[in-house]
């Protein structure tokens, strides 16, 4: 008999796994810390915990939003079409130092003012990619549809006597080879900066993760099963259930590599995640649960 497995936020960190932490943080091996706390755990037992994917039928990620979309939109339930892929860059800008008021403004080399216009590009080309992106080279094989959601966090350190500030890029795109075009477009832009203000730019790639797209089979059934759930609480439903993208990863990236997954949103206040402030309507609880219900109602 196949199971259908489900995952869903928690923030229970229990005792054995705080020490777990504490002692890999002192430079304990996991295997020791393990022991130490009355955990065995074995590669053979590891093995026989395992899933034969022959014996899962699909898996369901239950999770609150994370963003404010569904609030805009006015709608307490959405369903995950595919989690963004994801690339982090880190970029390092190096000038030199120049004594205030003997060095000209043209000779200047100073990298805070390049990272301030690197910023500023990175916003531009967020918002509006078809007035950046070149269609030519190595950065045509795509299209503007699959850059519709990406987002970036600049860090910037400026430490004085280094002459230097060092930001990272947090790119996100549902389409993998989107997202490659983005990385591609904006090196050739920040190393266009750079050298028109005379400093350096190593970008290193720190992270690459691909985007998982969600089985259309059960994000189907989900937005059904959606639609049922409000109907029961509320007796109509005017509206279309809102489809979206996940742009936080999700263990259904790692799950996907067994069986087929979905994922149902509900709304949160604000967009605010991982924060005192979060909260969910306890209406918006129940349609989840309500939905959830119909899901497995169609499934039986």
């Amino acid at each position: 008999m196949q199971k259908l497995l489900f995952g869903g936020s928690a923030r229970i960190l229990t005792t054995n796994i705080m020490l777990l932490l504490l002692n890999i943080c002192s430079g304990v091996t996991i295997q020791d810390a393990l022991k130490k706390n009355s955990i065995e755990v074995t590669e053979e037992h590891l093995q026989q915990l395992r899933y034969d994917p022959k014996s899962v039928w699909g898996y369901i990620k239950i999770h609150i939003e994370q963003g404010p979309v569904l609030e805009w939109v006015g709608f307490p339930l959405g369903v995950v079409k595919g989690i963004a892929g994801q690339t982090i860059l880190k970029v390092t800008m190096r000038g030199s130092q120049g004594h205030a008021g003997t060095v000209p403004m043209s000779m200047s080399h100073d990298p805070m003012a390049a990272a301030a216009e690197a910023i500023i590009l990175l916003e531009s080309l967020s918002k509006h990619p078809q007035d950046f992106l070149s269609f030519d080279g190595e950065c045509k094989s795509y299209s503007l549809e699959s850059l519709s959601t990406y987002s970036f966090v600049p860090l910037v350190r400026y430490r004085l006597g280094q002459v230097q500030v060092t930001f990272t890029v947090d790119l996100r795109a549902i389409d993998d080879m989107g997202r490659e075009a983005v990385v591609c477009e904006l090196s050739i832009r920040l190393y266009q900066i750079c050298d028109r203000r005379s400093v350096s730019c190593p970008i290193d790639r720190k992270h690459d993760a691909n985007a998982v797209i969600c089985d259309s089979e059960l994000t189907s059934k989900l937005k059904s099963a959606a639609y049922l759930g409000l109907k029961r609480m509320t007796g109509s439903v005017q509206d279309e259930v809102p489809v979206l993208m996940s742009g936080a990863g999700h263990d259904a990236m790692a799950l996907s590599h067994l069986t087929k997954v979905g994922m149902l949103f509900v709304r949160c206040r604000g967009g605010i995640r991982h924060f005192p402030e979060e909260h969910v309507l306890d209406d918006d609880v129940w349609a989840f649960g309500l939905a959830i219900l119909a899901f497995i109602e169609t499934q039986l």
